[in-house]
């Protein structure tokens, strides 16, 4: 893809800062049009290929791109890297020159952020982070729109964090500090997201007037307009799994917990979800859940990003196109 026609300024998304204010909103209002009339863009990725690469499991990461990438006309690879680690039976490079050759863009769930990012360096496509150990882009993007579909500005939206400082976590804090509104993440000390992750978004933030707060305090989830938690055991800790469950126990989700946020606070997770552990059933299945919203708006989200990469003059051409032409 020349850069002159790329219709967002990073030819990659591994992370929400490769993304500007500007273009996550416009992301945003295309991904509006996409769920309100797909007709419109039939065809619009005929002839395009995206090849997926998970050495993760997955229902909502794999289906979304999957059938979104056809509704759109395009053609879908599936290579399943469970057994299998990216890297193990060629190079990361060598895998990235050929896959290069054949797709147009190329979406990864791994386990190392430093792979994907060798990956990357290598490919001469663009590359989309489907999940990996420090960040889930696509997830908080597609989560801070259906935050949005409630009526509520990105710039005054705020987002209580409560349970473990995951790589969700992470990519959300990402995507407040660049829009601006608050993040309130409620954690354990021991469990708040790396220092690193919090570094790079106090840059962002001041530019955007956001806030980033970290507490061990419940009482910080009052007046949020959402609050969302995730497993507390991710992928590959299991290890770690009676000694977290033990710190995590007190920062459940449940009824209490939502009456100090207040009325207005929608419940939301990531899924799947461990009833009874980080979230009780009366919550997650109560009229403020929106975690259904959240999946079907991955898919949306993610072809959005998928048609400006591939078919900026397409992206152009909607509602969207003035926002995204932004740079960081």
């Amino acid at each position: 893809m020349h850069s002159s026609t790329r219709a967002i300024h990073s030819r990659d998304l591994l992370q929400v800062t490769d993304l500007s204010a500007t273009e996550i909103l416009g992301l945003f209002a295309l991904a509006a049009d996409l769920k309100q009339d797909y007709a419109a863009f039939a065809g619009t990725l005929a002839q395009k290929s995206l090849v997926l690469l998970f050495e993760k499991p997955s229902l909502r990461t794999r289906v979304t791109f999957d059938l979104g990438f056809q509704k759109l006309g395009g053609a879908v690879a599936f290579l399943d890297h469970q057994g299998s680690p990216i890297g193990e039976r060629e190079t990361v490079e060598d895998y990235a020159g050929n896959l290069s050759r054949w797709a147009d863009a190329i979406a990864i769930r791994c386990r190392s952020h430093a792979m994907l990012e060798r990956f990357a360096r290598a490919s001469s496509v663009p590359i989309i982070n489907a999940l990996s150990d420090l960040h889930h882009p696509c997830q908080a993007l597609a989560d801070l729109f259906t935050l949005t579909e409630s009526g509520v500005a990105p710039e005054r939206i705020h987002l209580a964090w409560v349970g473990d400082g995951n790589n969700v976590c992470n990519s959300l804090i990402e995507t407040v500090a660049t829009l601006g509104g608050q993040m309130t993440v409620v954690t354990p000390p021991q469990y708040r997201p790396p220092a690193a992750i919090l570094r790079s978004a106090e840059g962002r933030a001041f530019r955007s007037g956001a806030r980033i707060v970290c507490t061990d305090d419940l009482g910080a989830v009052a007046g949020a307009h959402g609050i969302y938690t995730d497993v507390w055991v991710s992928m590959g800790e299991e290890a770690r799994a009676a000694e977290k469950r033990t710190a995590l126990e007190p920062f459940r989700v449940d009824a209490a917990l939502m009456s100090r946020a207040g009325a207005q606070a929608k419940f939301m997770h990531c899924l799947p979800a461990r009833r009874g552990e980080e979230v009780t059933d009366e919550v997650i299945d109560s009229r403020a859940s929106i975690v259904l919203d959240q999946a079907e708006n991955r898919m949306h989200l993610q072809n959005a990003l998928l048609v400006a990469l591939l078919r900026p003059d397409i992206a152009q051409s909607a509602r969207a196109k003035s926002s995204l032409q932004g740079s960081r």
